[in-house]
Order: structure tokens, then sequence, then C-alpha cells
């Protein structure tokens, strides 16, 4: 990889963002996949976006109609992780996973669960940009912060009354 690429990886390696684990309703069942690109883009009206890299997953995600965003918390560490790496147990009724009547997955203790319908994709190099329009928004317990920071999933030791980074 060229050197701009390696200084690139290693900047954002660096810049703490918040954790989101997206879903969808795809053909053979539910969906999902951690993001840590989530980004207001619009009031008016209310818009996100977020980017996904190539994967089952993330080709699900890209195409569908209608997608959940969801908002984590520091109680959410270990499920963040689960839906980041492949195999990881997903959808599982101990995460507190329900359904819409539209199929999609929601996670109702989510620190906020975002109903969206994808406006525009943007093919960027091996990754899809999307921006969504937020259709419904369920805010749920604030329980502390989480972030992606040095490619880890970390804790905000005060949310948690001085609990050690989770990883």
């Amino acid at each position: 990889m060229s050197p701009v690429v390696e200084l690139f990886k290693a900047a954002f390696r660096g810049y703490p963002t918040g954790v989101a684990v997206i879903t969808v309703c795809g053909p053979s069942g539910p969906a999902g996949l951690t993001a840590s690109s989530v980004a207001s883009v619009s009031l008016v009206p209310p818009a996100l976006s977020f980017s996904v890299m190539d994967s089952p997953s993330a080709r699900l995600i890209a195409s569908a109609d209608r997608l959940v965003v969801h908002l984590l918390g520091a109680a959410h560490a270990a499920l963040a992780q689960d839906f980041a790496r492949p195999g990881g147990p997903r959808f599982t009724p101990e995460q507190g996973w329900r359904y819409l009547p539209t199929g999609e997955p929601v996670l109702d203790k989510a620190a906020a669960a975002l109903v969206c319908v994808p406006l525009q994709r943007v093919a960027v190099g091996a990754s899809t940009v999307v921006v969504a329009e937020v259709l419904d928004v369920a805010i749920g317990p604030s329980d502390g912060r989480l972030v992606y920071h040095e490619r880890q999933f970390v804790v905000d030791a005060a949310s948690l009354d001085g609990a050690p980074l989770h990883q």
C-alpha cells in the first residue's frame, strides 16, 4: 500500500468514533454489521449517512429498501464486537432483538434506533456510502459512551462507575 494509505489508516485509527449496528431484513433472514461511520447529514429531511465495505452483510445493507441504525451505548460493547466479526452471534434472544412488522430487527435497549430508507448510494472504491432518510426514532436508555478507537471498542470508564475498558 502507498504511504498515504497507511497514514490515512493511522489517522483514523486515532480518531474516536461512535459505534452503531445497522440491520436489515434480508432474503434469508436478518442481517447486520457494526459501523463506526454513521453521521448526521440533514435535519430537513432528517438524514444520516454511513459507509460499508464489501461483505455479504454489507451488500444486503447497501441494497436494502429499509434499514435500522442502532446507536450503541456502553452496555453493548460485546454486541458491537459480535456484529463486527464474521460468524459472531447475531440476533439471539439474549441480545434483546425484536422485529418490526416490516421485518427489520430492532434492538430495544440501544441508545437510539433510527428506522431509515435510503435516499442515495454512492460507490467509492471498495465501499458504498449510503445516505438515508430517518422515518422514525426510538430513544432507549442512556448507559454511557461506547467509542471505537485504536481498533478497540472502548467503554468510557465514567459510564460504568470506573469499569475497565472493554475490548
